[in-house]
């Protein structure tokens, strides 16, 4: 006589249908308690101001040159000053204000206003930029005016930082162009 086993059971989990529910939440819990845990650090990390922000262009500079003082590296050395050429656009509904400039191959750079009667330049402590609307800035008019520059004349651009009271920091290459020219 032979006889068999019995066929096991099927598999069943401990309470049935609410047994396997807890499985799967407790399966569930490490993962959600992660996804949690990371989506609170990230907001805290951006309410922090840890990534950074959104800067909105409020200025564009669309024209930035200083020309040559001259030809020959003699007859550049002579020459004190250096004007240079420069187009503001302030895209913002608020009027700015150029602050000040500088370069690191100057020691002094300075804002000046239009020519006087004689030629004088008068030094001014801002140049008002309204808003969205642009100034252009050369010799005949106002002006950023690099005094003292070292050699310059044989570099392609002349790295210039210009600080506006509401746009900030603005840096720009300006080319170096023919003497008297944009």
């Amino acid at each position: 006589m032979t006889t068999t086993a019995p066929a096991p059971a099927p598999p069943s989990a401990p309470g049935g249908p609410r047994g396997r529910l807890a499985e799967v939440g407790r399966a569930a819990a490490a993962p959600l308690i992660s996804a949690v845990l990371i989506i609170g650090l990230l907001a805290a990390w951006v309410a922090s101001g840890g990534a950074g922000s959104v800067t909105r262009i409020r200025v564009q500079i669309t024209l930035a040159a200083v020309p040559m003082r001259a030809y020959l590296p003699r007859q550049a050395s002579a020459i004190h000053r250096a004007p240079t050429y420069l187009t503001i656009r302030n895209l913002s509904g608020r009027p700015d204000e150029l602050l000040s400039a500088s370069t690191p191959i100057a020691r002094q750079v300075i804002l000046t206003g239009p020519p006087g009667p004689r030629g004088e330049r008068p030094t001014v402590a801002r140049l008002p930029v309204p808003a969205h609307s642009s100034i252009t800035l050369s010799p005949l008019s106002d002006d950023v005016v690099l005094v003292d520059p070292a050699p310059y004349e044989s570099d392609m651009t002349v790295p210039l930082t210009l600080v506006f009271r509401h746009a900030g920091r603005v840096q720009v290459d300006a080319a170096v162009s023919a003497p008297g020219s944009p």
